[in-house]
């Protein structure tokens, strides 16, 4: 099932026992589980009926969670992160329980397992485990022109927006497949039509002269490349002009993602221009710094949300900084 399916079946009340949050984008995995968050726990007390477990969990420690009761609550939510990403060891004794644990949950009504994976091996014992009751939630970026603007359109639909004949087109074209840029920019240009107005291609182009003016792959160029003091200059001017953070932040995420498919062998579309740029830059990092890379952008994510203690600017800075050297 997709994002929307899922959203879907909660909204009738359907709880299933376990998912697997499968895909490569960040926006579509924080959607599910924000919708199963909000499900599972039903007003209950968060604190004490949402534990959250790391790659590096233990094999016990999963059975311990998915076997506490919830408190003052139906059910109870347990998110665990890729288990690939823990060590090689504990990583493969995690691998192995997950599936007799995803088996053990459907056998009971309390708990509720959600695992958060970009890159699940499908042909795994613990992802094949995510077979009905439990399902897989489809979280991968969409692929072409026809399922960017599909995403635009829904998008629109969900924020209660119109979209003027041309408007969805020119978005998709001026950012591209990143999911976090384009809700951002979407909901800029529905604050320069105005409530209850129709956003049209003079909307987007108006709101989203600032990223076209300053253009972030030469940001991303410039961190990839190494180049530490442009890099820095770069984001000064954009953070300067007024570009968002989150927006700056979902470009790398993006871009980082690419860095990655490509250093694993991945074939990544676009023109072969930037196939061979996206390589030269792959080749400065090995795959392990790639996946530390996009584990700092979340964890940058995180404090940008309210969790750190630096502000946005400082945090950027420190992030771009680890980025490109």
């Amino acid at each position: 099932m997709n994002v929307e399916e899922l959203s879907r079946e909660l909204a009738e009340g359907e709880l299933r026992p376990a998912y697997l949050l499968a895909g490569e984008e960040p926006l579509l995995r924080d959607d599910a589980l924000l919708a199963l968050r909000r499900a599972v726990l039903a007003g209950g007390p968060e604190d004490f009926n949402h534990q959250r477990l790391g790659a590096d969990a233990t094999a016990g420690e999963l059975r311990d969670a998915v076997a506490t009761l919830p408190v003052m609550a139906e059910h109870r939510l347990v998110t665990l992160d890729d288990p690939s990403k823990g060590r090689r060891a504990g990583a493969k004794a995690l691998a192995d329980a997950l599936a007799d644990v995803v088996s053990d949950v459907t056998a009971q009504a309390q708990t509720v397992l959600v695992v958060v994976s970009a890159k699940p091996d499908r042909r795994s014992r613990w992802v094949k485990a995510f077979q009905s009751p439990a399902a897989v939630v489809d979280c991968q970026p969409p692929k072409g022109q026809r399922a960017l603007l599909d995403f635009l359109r829904k998008e629109a639909k969900r924020q209660v927006l119109t979209l003027a004949p041309g408007a969805a087109e020119l978005l998709a074209e001026r950012v591209g497949p990143q999911l976090l840029v384009l809700r951002q920019e979407l909901e800029k240009a529905a604050l320069l039509a105005g409530a209850g107005e129709a956003i049209t291609r003079h909307h987007v182009e108006a709101g989203s002269s600032l990223l076209a003016e300053q253009p972030i792959w030469d940001l991303t160029d410039a961190i990839g490349e190494g180049r530490i003091d442009t890099a820095l200059v770069q984001l000064g001017r954009m953070q300067g002009a007024g570009a968002p953070a989150p927006v700056i932040l979902g470009a790398l995420a993006s871009h980082f993602r690419r860095l990655a498919r490509t250093r694993s062998g991945a074939s990544v579309p676009g023109p072969p221009f930037v196939v061979r740029k996206l390589e030269g830059q792959a080749r400065r990092y090995s795959l392990a710094r790639l996946v530390s890379c996009l584990d700092a952008i979340h964890r940058t994510d995180t404090a940008l949300k309210g969790a750190g203690a630096l502000p946005p600017d400082l945090a950027l800075e420190r992030l771009v900084l680890g980025l490109a050297s």
